[in-house]
């Protein structure tokens, strides 16, 4: 958030962080455990603090798994451990999931940010915490489904953020971090389960060379991959391309796919082809599996050297009109010639008296 200066004295920040003179931009890192492929199963940590579901045994459940009827509530614990040798005091609060824009990776909402799923029927017992040096808290919480939610998964996460803001920053603007660790919450309304998965928008961008062979071509396959249903998918993707008479120019499966594709969230990714076609016509196809779903998507484009046939055309044309001109100007003197001829073998008349 943008906080600008405020007349007169410059208030204390809330968390010890004083603005002065500088507008301060606040960056709250609170996607842990986020980004990429799923994670291997341990508890969530930053090397200073970590968090996970109580357990009998350490790691034994490294994220929250929970199954609830609607209407239902649902109890259980959540530990924090401090692992610096100072006290740190954390904001306790149930956040909900979505997919990056980036790269889908798994991301919580920010304590500012509306919860209207998982996060907001998460209540913990203790909001604000202070674990001593080296040591942990374990504090209860209660999740309690509504009457009228949905069924299937509803992802969420139980953040615990760190007080401190760090400041940061070069030049005229300040920056401070809040950094915060989430363990995952996985949980599923019962009743009816629909997996739907959807491949839409495909687009292909072509950078090919004015002068077909002269470089590498590529092209960016671009598309939206949008999970419709109501439970969480693993999708893969395979990339298909066919040319002229269903030549085989590309068959790929894709690695930058999420791992998890939650509940209606939807994300743009992107595929680079080098060495795609610089004269053919090309269907590309992008097939998405999941769990008892199979969608595909597919865009067509045309790879034609506009350019160097514009000017082989143009050049044609040229040459064929100035052929015209010159057999047009050669028969009207040849025409011209014949005429001078003829004058010339005209005889004179003679009159006789």
């Amino acid at each position: 958030m943008r906080a600008g200066r405020a007349p007169g004295r410059p208030a204390p920040h809330p968390g010890g962080f004083r603005l002065v003179r500088t507008p301060c931009v606040l960056l709250l890192s609170a996607l842990l455990l986020l980004l990429g492929a799923t994670p291997p199963a341990q508890a969530a940590e930053n090397g200073e603090w970590a968090v996970y579901p109580a357990a009998a045994q350490l790691g034994s459940r490294p994220y929250f798994f929970l199954t609830a009827d609607p209407g239902s509530t649902v109890t259980d614990r959540v530990t924090v451990a401090n692992k610096t040798a100072a006290p740190l005091t954390f904001r306790l609060y149930g956040a909900d999931a979505y997919n990056t824009d980036r790269d889908g990776g798994f991301a919580v909402r920010t304590q500012q940010e509306k919860q209207t799923g998982a996060g907001a029927w998460i209540t913990p017992e203790r909001t604000r915490i202070t674990v001593p040096a080296r040591s942990a808290v374990t504090v209860p919480y209660t999740l309690s489904v509504p009457a009228d939610a949905d069924p299937g998964d509803h992802p969420g996460a139980l953040v615990a953020l760190d007080e401190r803001i760090t400041p940061g920053g070069r030049g005229g603007v300040a920056v401070g971090v809040q950094r915060a660790v989430a363990a995952r919450l996985y949980l599923r309304v019962n009743g009816p389960t629909v997996p739907a998965l959807g491949v839409e928008d495909v687009t292909v961008d072509q950078d090919r060379p004015l002068v077909p062979g002269t470089r590498t071509s590529t092209a960016v396959i671009s598309y939206t991959l949008h999970n419709r249903g109501n439970v969480t998918l693993n999708p893969q993707v395979v990339l298909r391309a066919r040319g002229l008479f269903g030549r085989t120019l590309l068959d790929r499966d894709l690695t930058k796919v999420p791992a998890e594709l939650l509940p209606r969230q939807k994300i743009r990714l992107t595929e680079r082809w080098t060495g795609s076609p610089q004269f053919d016509r090309a269907d590309v196809t992008l097939t998405a599996t999941a769990k008892d779903v199979k969608e595909s998507g597919t865009a067509s484009f045309l790879a034609f050297p506009w350019l160097a046939a514009a000017t082989v055309l143009v050049g044609a044309v040229a040459g064929f009109l100035g052929l015209r001109i010159r057999r047009h100007r050669a028969a009207r003197a040849e025409a011209g010639t014949e005429t001078s001829t003829e004058a010339r073998r005209e005889p004179s008349a003679h009159v006789s008296t």
